[in-house]
């Protein structure tokens, strides 16, 4: 009972790292992807400790988003026909996380391999971590609709967050894709605390009902 009834809070800590791994790379900003390899090698040597400590707060944030989307499934397939997109949903955050920490990965790898890592093969992992987004634009389309689509048939949540959902899922692929990470993290916060209260309500009303 106790992992269940703070379960759906695992929203809010993975936004609350993912926004700080975030907020390091955009001030830092890392080299783009037709940056030459000496320019690189230079950024991850004087930046190499900054750059690690975000991949690993980008890749912990999104493991913690697998957490979150597992309890959306647990709450949402409280409506028995919702079973086949909560599960599609979660599947998309899997797919999701695997893409994002894929990318932390290169990064780190950078990061540690500054010193001795040669022009070519520098360039050609940055470029990676830049350009390699097709897994977790993949998985935030399939959570963005298969969450969205289950919110709206009647997933026991506002209706709107339904339709934020599937707008995600249609951002990632335009050139305003940032804007998707941004509404992902403000989608989480509403929906875990959401969760986490209306999933606490019933055994706080046996609670009262016992007291009585």
């Amino acid at each position: 009972m106790g992992w269940s009834r703070w379960a759906p809070l695992t929203g809010i800590v993975s936004a609350v790292l993912g926004v700080a791994g975030a907020a390091i790379e955009i001030v830092t900003n890392p080299p783009g992807s037709d940056a030459s390899g000496k320019e690189v090698l230079a950024f991850y040597a004087a930046q190499g400790g900054t750059q690690q400590l975000a991949a690993a707060l980008l890749a912990l944030g999104f493991v913690f988003f697998v957490f979150f989307a597992g309890s959306l499934r647990s709450y949402l397939r409280l409506n028995p026909g919702l079973e086949a997109l909560s599960t599609v949903a979660l599947a998309g955050a899997v797919v999701e996380t695997a893409g994002q920490t894929m990318g932390a990965g290169y990064v780190w790898t950078l990061a540690q391999g500054a010193g001795h890592l040669d022009s070519s093969a520098a360039q050609a992992l940055n470029a990676l971590s830049n350009n390699a987004v097709a897994t977790n634009t993949a998985g935030m389309i399939v959570f963005g609709i298969a969450a969205g689509l289950a919110i709206l048939r009647g997933g026991g949540l506002p209706r709107w967050l339904g339709w934020v959902a599937i707008a995600m899922a249609v951002v990632v692929v335009t050139p305003a894709e940032g804007l998707s990470f941004l509404a992902l993290v403000v989608w989480m916060l509403i929906v875990s605390v959401l969760i986490w209260r209306r999933s606490s309500q019933p055994a706080q009303g046996n609670a009262d009902s016992a007291g009585g």
